[in-house]
């Protein structure tokens, strides 16, 4: 699912959750919700992510 992925490249440029979360405007918990499939990015936040 998406949020391997995201856990994935996370790790792998070295980036903690506060920096994806900084980067994109969201909560560090939001990216956590995104790593475990608790929820998925908005539309806003998929392009930036890429």
């Amino acid at each position: 699912m998406i949020g391997e992925k995201l856990l994935e490249l996370r790790k792998k440029t070295n980036l903690s959750q506060e920096d994806v979360a900084f980067k994109l405007n969201v909560t560090r918990q939001t990216v956590s919700k995104w790593e475990t499939n608790q929820s998925v990015p908005d539309f806003d936040k998929i392009v930036p992510l890429c």
